[in-house]
């Protein structure tokens, strides 16, 4: 176990960094599925009786797939920042600076889906409520 103070080499701080990659994208998987699962429930029954262009197809769920694939790539560039601001702020090399760091990176990477269902219901309140 990691003391306050870990004084871990950069090498051994990119080597934590890259151990908990496939944490992050994993959770990135399954926020995104449950995120559309959920937008599509949403979109059926809120928008879906009051608009009828509103429509879930293959296309639209294939074209959405790929862009979250795109998006997944770019939150992982974003992922590269966190151990950057890991090498040039955490000047005490404290690990829980770097779990802090982490959790909120990934916390807030794996809430940003959620905000397409939100989308939904604000815009079932705005227009049809």
């Amino acid at each position: 176990m990691e003391t306050e103070n870990s004084n871990l080499t950069n090498s051994q701080i990119r080597k934590w960094w890259s151990e908990r990659r496939l944490l992050y994208n994993f959770g990135l998987v399954v926020s995104g599925i449950t995120a559309f699962i959920l937008y599509i429930i949403l979109g059926v029954t809120l928008i879906m009786p009051h608009d009828p262009e509103f429509e879930i197809t293959f296309f639209t769920i294939f074209f959405q797939g790929i862009g979250y694939v795109v998006i997944m790539v770019f939150a992982n560039l974003f992922y590269f920042l966190g151990a950057n601001h890991d090498f040039n702020f955490n000047k005490e090399n404290s690990h829980k600076f770097r779990i802090n760091l982490f959790n909120l990176g990934f916390w807030f990477s794996v809430s940003l889906p959620f905000l397409v269902p939100l989308m939904i219901v604000i815009s079932y309140f705005l227009n049809y409520y």
